[in-house]
């Protein structure tokens, strides 16, 4: 199990929210997952980014469960009730994660959205298992492969992304994330997001997951993949698989006031899509479009699934 040194809080506490939906682990590619789900319908699986987990998506659990949906929010590999195996922490392996969560609820297939890392897992799962994926949303993430071209070419995606470079040294960004009682996430959370989020509460129930035991050291792992895999084997095969082109109908929602992933890193994305592809850029909100502004982001998310023609 993956370590982290600091002040510990109980995994049940932090992560077992009260709510209309239902907790329960599923198992899927070997490690169990922690699911909170509501409603009947088809599946929606939702995935978070860092530094959340599975409650960022409590306010389109509702939602969508009133529309007519199966909303299934889960928390990744290495974060809030799932387990914290120690490897594991690349692209591929957790895509396979979300595919085989998708095939343990019993379903051919779902409607996949993700933010941030979950979005990119989003996209690596569509062109990996494109029949378990009916449709695609990815929130604050460009395409894989525009990414990794930022981060080589792009001063200043570069600047806006010190936090994945500042995760390269060992143990260190582990211990920074849960000192003071993982004060580095709240912060980190209000320098992305648009001025006034989060608020309080909000902040403390991150705060409190990211103090689960071995969380902070498998939430650096990812990062530390995505930089130290650039010029190995692994992640040049990545980029070379990412390269097949998503053929499932994809929302793009992106905030306009984004201080970590630039909108000009995930503008353009649409080159890697060859199915009807819509972009958004939603204006006043930064990182969390799904928290900062819950009620836009879900009229956006709806209207969506509800066309059964998206348009390009």
């Amino acid at each position: 199990m993956c370590n982290s040194a600091g002040v510990t809080v109980p995994e049940s506490s932090a992560v077992n929210i009260d709510g209309p939906w239902t907790h329960r682990d599923i198992s899927a590619n070997g490690a169990r997952f922690h699911v909170a789900e509501l409603g009947e319908g088809p599946v929606v699986l939702m995935l978070h980014g860092f530094p959340e987990f599975w409650w960022a998506w409590r306010h389109q659990m509702e939602a969508l469960a009133k529309a007519g949906f199966r909303a299934v929010a889960m928390d990744l590999r290495g974060y809030g009730g799932s387990d914290r195996p120690p490897r594991g922490y690349d692209p591929i392996t957790l895509a396979l994660d979300v595919t085989g969560v998708i095939r343990s609820l019993g379903e051919p297939d779902a409607i996949v959205v993700g933010h941030g890392l979950g979005a990119s897992l989003a996209w690596t799962a569509a062109v990996l298992r494109p029949k378990l994926v009916r449709r695609l949303v990815a929130v604050s993430m460009p395409h894989p492969r525009r990414l990794r071209s930022a981060l080589l070419t792009d001063r200043h995606q570069v600047a806006a992304a010190k936090h994945i470079f500042a995760f390269q040294r060992p143990w260190i960004p582990e211990r920074q994330l849960v000192r003071d009682d993982a004060e580095m996430v709240e912060r980190l959370m209000r320098e992305w997001a648009a001025p006034g989020w989060p608020d309080a509460p909000t902040a403390e129930r991150y705060r409190r997951a990211m103090l689960i035991p071995g969380t902070a050291h498998c939430a650096a792992e990812h990062f530390r993949w995505l930089v130290r895999s650039v010029p190995r084997p692994d992640g040049l095969q990545y980029a070379a698989r990412m390269k097949t082109p998503v053929m499932v109908p994809t929302l793009h929602l992106h905030g306009a006031l984004d201080s970590a992933i630039l909108p000009r890193t995930a503008a353009g994305s649409g080159r890697y899509v060859e199915a009807p592809y819509r972009w958004r850029l939603l204006d006043g909100v930064g990182h969390f479009p799904h928290e900062e502004a819950p009620d836009t982001f879900t009229n956006e998310l709806l209207g969506w699934l509800k066309d059964p023609e998206p348009e390009r």
